[in-house]
């Protein structure tokens, strides 16, 4: 049996014929149309029955109508006003435990989720425990939008607990990215701050309809653990850090720091020391917790105990960085 009855091409044709549409390029609309597929992403996304769901670009339906059987409720995000009719037309049955928020997904506000899932309470009483937002976020993305609308939502949104989506392949490269690798940069970085990679599987072109120039994979993040996530200013204060040290990948981490103007070179040598950090080595050598306790120390002339470099690692002159193999990348990391 099916998990969705549009994850095929014949549902998706037949869809877009009876509203006189087709897919259109320039919103990046490829339809997911291979069932084995749907059926990995919801065994990834171990969506709970108790779970409210948020859904962007839904397109003809294919993930929507796998989702709304398995959870207490989805809202979806979709930026196509012409996807009102197929969407409509496939949630029927579910109806009143689907909601609908019409705009571009980076410029919806919470507010707008809230007041859709209230509407749902308001018609259906089965769901008058329903929660103001959504917990979990699985969705095929709009490729042009992916890497900015997750760090977005993961960092500006943390209702979001766990998010399974559809990138292109290269995104979710960066996204799994480790330190040293030429791929690693800011962005991973500042990920890294707000979740973890706890799953990837990689889908094909012949999985969607049209069929795009790229190959894509599923990526499920959840958000780091309330024990260890940072308060909302360090997390600014290490995303302003990361930002200076990236910003000119190819100088050394002292130069593209000093180079911004906002620290003097006495006070970042002296932050490097606290770190056993080599200001010679480029940024993509630090790690994670290594660009936290730059951060703090720079900030407050202090490192907290979880952040200091162990003491085996930590000589008296700065620790060297490995340097990363000079290759020429493919892409730029830092394209946003």
């Amino acid at each position: 049996m099916a998990v969705s009855k549009m994850a095929n091409r014949s549902a998706i044709r037949s869809m877009l014929d009876a509203f006189g549409l087709e897919a259109k390029y320039e919103l990046g609309q490829n339809f997911l149309v291979d069932d084995t597929v749907v059926a990995h992403i919801l065994e990834l996304a171990d969506v709970a029955p108790t779970q409210t769901v948020l859904e962007v670009g839904p397109g003809c339906g294919t993930l929507t109508c796998a989702l709304l059987p398995r959870a207490a409720a989805v809202v979806a995000i979709e930026a196509d006003t012409d996807m009102q009719g197929p969407l409509g037309a496939v949630t029927a049955e579910y109806s009143e435990r689907f909601a609908l928020v019409m705009g571009d997904a980076t410029k919806v506000e919470p507010a707008q989720i809230s007041e859709a899932l209230a509407g749902l309470r308001a018609k259906n009483a089965a769901l008058a425990d329903l929660p103001d937002y959504p917990s979990a976020w699985v969705a095929n993305l709009p490729y042009a939008v992916a890497a900015t609308l997750i760090l977005q939502y993961f960092q500006e949104w943390p209702f979001i607990q766990d998010a399974t989506v559809m990138v292109q392949s290269e995104v979710a490269d960066r996204i799994c990215a480790s330190p040293s690798s030429k791929i690693y940069g800011a962005y991973t970085v500042k990920l890294q701050l707000f979740a973890q990679v706890v799953g990837r599987f990689q889908v094909p072109a012949r999985s969607f309809f049209p069929e795009p120039h790229v190959e894509s994979a599923v990526v499920r993040l959840q958000r780091v653990p309330a024990g260890d996530a940072l308060s909302a200013e360090d997390a600014a204060t290490t995303v302003e850090v990361v930002d200076a040290a990236f910003a000119q990948r190819r100088k050394t981490l002292r130069n593209s720091m000093a180079a911004c103007e906002k620290w003097e070179r006495a006070q970042l040598d002296a932050a490097f020391d606290l770190m056993a950090i080599d200001g010679g080595c480029r940024a993509e050598s630090l790690t994670k917790d290594q660009f936290i306790g730059l951060a703090l120390a720079l900030r407050d002339g202090a490192v907290p105990a979880r952040y200091r470099p162990a003491e085996s690692s930590a000589p008296a002159a700065a620790k060297k960085c490995a340097k990363p193999k000079k290759k020429r990348a493919v892409f730029d990391p830092d394209m946003i």
